[in-house]
């Protein structure tokens, strides 16, 4: 299963009123696994950067001035998407403005059920907490380290606390991409074998324990069943 752990940086939070996308960060998953896939992209969002929104990223005018306009990127974003999975946290406002962005270019819409919103699974997690990113790090012991804001850093985080949130870093024991070829990556049962141990563990019972265990079904007579097994 391919997921891909999503973030955008914008000028502020409406794009019918004018606010655009200056940042897109996605972390690829297999099977609740990183793949060391990375997608990233500065956008010019040809317009002024309100000082709210610089505050949050730090991601200026000048410095985005020379990056692509979103038309320049939209086909290649869609490209690496797919039909995969879009894990992202408050999910409605990041769709919001790419869908928006993608509709001023006539360009296929990406579907809300695409979508995985970790927000909601927090919430339901965890009723009454907080749950922005910030706090379920803390809650998860996840060290973010950053002053500001970046969609690719914060995707990378995010795909942290996603699979925290979903039940541990490896929910599935990586079973169906053992092997590394792409049959494996199916999840087929029939692929998986289990890895001999490297070193046999050793015994649990003691041996004063076995010599009591022994004396004891010598008490049981001949025809004791651990005799003949």
């Amino acid at each position: 299963m391919r997921e891909i752990v999503m973030d955008t940086e914008t000028t502020g939070l409406d794009p019918h009123s004018g606010d655009r996308i200056v940042e897109i960060g996605g972390v690829e998953l297999w099977n609740h696994l990183p793949t060391g896939k990375t997608y990233h992209q500065y956008i010019n969002p040809e317009r002024d950067m309100p000082q709210e929104a610089f505050d949050v990223h730090g991601l200026s005018i000048d410095f985005l001035r020379d990056k692509p306009v979103f038309a320049k990127i939209a086909q290649e974003f869609l490209d690496f998407v797919g039909d995969a999975k879009l894990v992202i946290h408050n999910a409605a406002f990041d769709m919001k403005f790419l869908n928006a962005e993608l509709g001023w270019l006539n360009l296929p819409q990406l579907p809300y059920s695409q979508a995985i919103d970790t927000l909601d699974i927090a919430r339901r997690k965890f009723p009454g907490a907080q749950n922005s990113l910030d706090a379920l790090c803390r809650r998860f012991g996840i060290t973010t380290e950053r002053a500001l804001h970046g969609a690719l850093l914060d995707s990378e985080i995010l795909a942290e606390v996603y699979l925290e949130l979903i039940g541990g870093r490896q929910p599935d024991f990586a079973l169906g991409i053992v092997g590394g070829t792409d049959s494996d990556k199916a999840g087929s049962p029939s692929s998986w074998t289990v890895p001999p141990r490297p070193k046999t563990l050793p015994p649990r019972i003691t041996e004063a324990e076995k010599e009591n265990h022994d004396a004891f079904i010598k008490t049981l007579g001949p025809d004791a069943a651990w005799l003949n097994s």
